[in-house]
């Protein structure tokens, strides 16, 4: 796939900011690796062997008696006597962090939260969890919806802004007036109502979050839009009688995603900043689950064990940092007066 030129300049502006290329390189592989949270910190054996069969206890579930066990529930990999077991006629070869973001350390030393030690790389919250593990698999959940709620908030944002731009007269007024009404609602305060009235969870959130999330590009590209149906090449093709979605997403849009395109990176750091601030409150995820908002309540309510909440603080800062960042390299990449300076 080649750019076009103008592509190609935008591209070799954001590489120039440096500060925003590395951001952008360390965000991705921090992304990669969040990702791949399931291979880097398990409470299961990547492979095992065992009497000359390969087995792949991360991506399925055996029971104990596949290995001579007396149980028919899942083997408890962990276990010394499961172990004792598999080595007897076998071997198994073990993630990086042998703690899933819900495994229990029952043999601490000292009592919960322990602090860092070469087994527990980040310490124990105060249920015995393993931070890194939690760390790692809270950064997947927040990138994913953060991501998803961007994706989503932008899509709907676009296509109102857009029509309120193209069509205006009443119904560019009334679509104003709502937006105004709805945006002046206090957010956090609703989000903390419905919260509590329906049962909590991924999806469930990002439905509730998007209902005021995507309002935030629709003045930039109603804006855009407002300027681009008078223009020189628009209103010719309204004269031959092109279709009006031809005209909006064709012609019209693409020199409107250059403001929405620059604002992408800050909806997204407002949206983790969001999910961070219901877990923190009790009002996000269930229970239990990984999260950069639960990690910091943990630090808040364990003040004597200071590595909870620097945890919290640094990996939620650099996440952040490393978006914001991001965001204005994009911003100074669709910039015209630095694409096209000297």
């Amino acid at each position: 796939m080649t750019l076009s030129p103008i592509a190609q300049r935008r591209v070799e502006q954001f590489k120039r900011n440096r500060r925003a290329w590395w951001s952008l390189r360390i965000f991705i592989v921090l992304f990669v690796v969040s990702c791949c949270a399931s291979f880097v910190a398990n409470n299961k054996p990547l492979l095992l062997e065992y009497g000359h069969h390969f087995y792949f206890p991360i991506f399925k579930s055996y029971p104990e008696t596949a290995f001579g066990g007396t149980f028919q529930t899942e083997a408890d990999y962990r276990d010394p006597y499961v172990q004792k077991l598999i080595k007897a006629k076998g071997w198994m070869v073990w993630p990086p962090v042998r703690y899933s973001y819900r495994t229990i350390n029952y043999n601490l030393l000292v009592p919960a939260p322990s602090p860092p030690t070469m087994e527990n790389w980040l310490g124990t919250d105060d249920q015995g969890r393993d931070v890194f593990a939690r760390l790692i698999y809270g950064y997947r959940v927040s990138i994913l919806f953060g991501l998803i709620l961007t994706v989503l908030s932008s899509a709907i944002g676009i296509t109102v802004g857009a029509l309120e731009g193209y069509f205006g007269g009443l119904f560019d007024l009334l679509s104003q007036r709502f937006i105004e009404i709805w945006g002046g609602m206090p957010v956090l305060f609703l989000l903390i109502i419905m919260s509590s009235v329906i049962t909590p969870g991924f999806f469930s959130l990002l439905g509730l979050m998007l209902l005021f999330s995507w309002m935030t590009l629709v003045n930039y590209v109603r804006t855009e839009f407002l300027k681009a149906r008078n223009l020189d090449y628009v209103r010719p093709a309204k004269a031959l009688g092109v279709s009006t979605p031809v005209i909006i997403f064709k012609h019209a849009l693409p020199n409107a995603m250059v403001a929405t395109v620059t604002m992408m990176p800050f909806i997204l750091t407002g949206s983790i900043a969001s999910l961070a601030s219901l877990d923190f409150l009790g009002f996000g995820l269930p229970p239990g689950s990984a999260s950069l908002g639960e990690l910091l309540s943990q630090g808040k309510n364990n003040l004597q064990a200071p590595w909870l909440g620097i945890t919290a603080f640094l990996s939620l800062a650099v996440l952040l940092s490393l978006l914001t960042f991001i965001g204005e390299g994009v911003r100074d990449a669709f910039d015209p007066r630095k694409i096209f300076r000297g």
